[in-house]
């Protein structure tokens, strides 16, 4: 019974025979009672809890909300909710929230869902009514068609309810996967997110995490000490810098948590409030004619010369403003959110600056997930190329890189949204056609004078073609020399893959910006179907 439900008319006593009844609480003090109840829940409900909560460097569940939203505009629901459960202790132990708290606001004036671990109660953990609230503002998301934001800090399933808190998570993951593609979905990990609390961030389109205070793994350093014998600090097995740099499962790292969520906010701006939606305009005053004489400079006539990908792809967009995805991981490929001409769109690039821009394994799966992210959420895609192949190796081969590569071949290839390749210098081999080449689905092709599309570079090609020759000639440098020379002239000058019709223009480098401003604003209204079919089966 909560404070306030009446007790049942049977339980009530009968008035004695001649006694006048109480009299009823008139709608005045119910309204009083409701404004203590709220206080009550406005106030900190363990002093204790919260002093530990920031002696960890960690804020509190409503700390985040108040930076995550605009200021006033949330609205929370279910916050009276409380267990059903008994046992363990668990009867004598009923806070409001259930130890999480969700709800909606806005975030720069747009509706956002999100759902808060409190760890002050019952460490965050899951229970049966923690859960049913979850599923309530995944299902209200869903409904609305607005972004959800998950704000993670939580000892993963509560013990004491068994099975039915582990049916809880089977709720979240379902829905994650049933709203994958349908609206933004935003894991932020700011504490433990242990076992099967983890898959659900990772079917989300991104994680964020703070270092010192978050660490995500399926099985904890004890049981990983117990099984194979390695002993592993919390951190090193699952914190944020492991899951940025190693395993890809984090997008973004930072050191504390104002940092973190102002991103999520800017990231938020950047993206559709749903798949039926285009992304948000934002007006620039950086005008999309501005001439980029600086990436004349830029990259190297020397094919072999590194450069940063990352100073063209700033100078091609508004303001040179580049929200990069998964900056520490597989750093041979640039995933980026971006706007030329007010406009969001979707970069991905070659890296010349980390293994030379070659595709690896790592460097397939970053790319096709952000590929395929784009293309859900109708962000166009603009592809820039200097890509020497993919990486050779046993290694590479043994863990599947035709599996791996596969993926960012399939994404490309599925993608409906406007896509626009763009080639510096290089693009050789298997890696230029799974760069989003024309012929498979880019809507338009652009190259600069310096480019070389071949097979494989004109060394390598010469040193296959005329391998005997070159063996029996009484100077065999110097004909292969000449060869090279012949083999580049003949076959990857500038223009030729323009004259074949695989480059729809030879263009400027200081004009790129303009031309891609123009070919995106002509695709805006492009429309293209897939067949009909349940689903694809990628090559996962």
């Amino acid at each position: 019974m909560t404070i306030l439900e009446e007790p049942p008319v049977e339980a009530r006593p009968a008035p004695a025979p001649g006694a006048q009844s109480p009299p009823a609480a008139d709608l005045r003090a119910r309204t009083a009672e409701l404004h203590r109840v709220r206080a009550e829940l406005a106030a900190d409900p363990d002093a204790r809890a919260t002093a530990a909560q920031h002696a960890r460097g960690k804020l509190t569940a409503r700390e985040r909300i108040a930076l995550l939203f605009d200021e006033g505009s949330f609205t929370e629901v279910e916050p009276l909710r409380r267990h059903r459960a008994s046992g363990f202790g668990l009867e004598d132990r009923r806070p409001h929230t259930d130890g999480v708290v969700v709800g909606w606001g806005t975030v720069f004036g747009r509706r956002v869902f999100a759902y808060a671990h409190d760890f002050r109660i019952f460490g965050g953990a899951l229970g049966e009514a923690h859960a049913q609230k979850i599923h309530k503002i995944m299902d209200l998301a869903e409904q609305a068609g607005a972004p959800l934001v998950g704000l993670s800090d939580g000892a993963g399933a509560r013990i004491q309810e068994g099975v039915t808190a582990l049916a809880g998570y089977g709720g979240i993951f379902q829905r994650n996967v049933r709203c994958s593609g349908v609206i933004p979905q935003i894991s932020v990990i700011l504490g433990p997110c242990a076992g099967g609390a983890a898959y659900s961030p990772a079917l989300t389109d991104y994680v964020f995490m703070v270092r010192g205070i978050a660490q995500m793994f399926i099985t904890g350093p004890d049981v990983v000490a117990a099984v194979t014998g390695e002993r592993v600090s919390m951190d090193e097995l699952g914190g944020a810098d492991v899951h940025a740099q190693r395993s890809g499962v984090a997008a973004f790292a930072y050191d504390d948590e104002e940092g973190c969520l102002a991103d999520v906010r800017y990231l938020l701006s950047l993206l559709p409030q749903n798949n039926r939606e285009l992304p948000p305009y934002e007006p620039s005053a950086d005008p999309v004619t501005r001439r980029c004489e600086a990436l004349l400079d830029l990259v190297p006539a020397d094919p072999a010369q590194a450069y940063d990908m990352r100073a063209v792809l700033a100078e091609l967009v508004d303001d040179g403003e580049l929200f990069e995805v998964h900056p520490g991981w597989a750093a041979n490929v640039v995933c980026a959110l971006a706007r030329i001409g007010g406009h969001v769109v979707g970069l991905v690039a070659n890296q010349p600056a980390a293994l030379a821009g070659v595709l690896d394994i790592s460097a397939s799966q970053k790319a096709a997930r952000f590929v395929q992210h784009c293309d859900a959420f109708n962000i166009p895609l603009v592809t820039v190329l200097d890509v020497p192949g993919f990486l050779p190796g046993v290694a590479q081969e043994h863990e599947g890189i035709i599996r791996h590569g596969a993926k960012l071949l399939y994404a490309y290839c599925n993608a409906t949204v406007p896509r626009i390749q763009l080639i510096l210098r290089k693009a050789y081999g298997g890696a230029y056609i799974v760069m989003d080449s024309r012929s498979i689905g880019a809507d338009l092709s652009f190259a600069w004078p310096g480019n070389e599309i071949a097979v494989m570079g004109a060394e390598g090609a010469a040193n296959v073609i005329f391998r005997r020759e070159i063996a029996a000639a009484d100077d065999p440098e110097a004909l292969r020399a000449q060869r090279i020379k012949e083999y580049r002239t003949e076959l990857m000058h500038p223009y030729y893959a323009a004259e074949r019709g695989l480059v729809d223009d030879v263009i400027d480098p200081a004009e790129t910006r303009t031309v891609l401003a123009g070919a995106l604003d002509m695709l805006r209204s492009k429309h293209r179907t897939l067949p009909r079919r349940k689903h694809g089966v990628t090559p996962l």
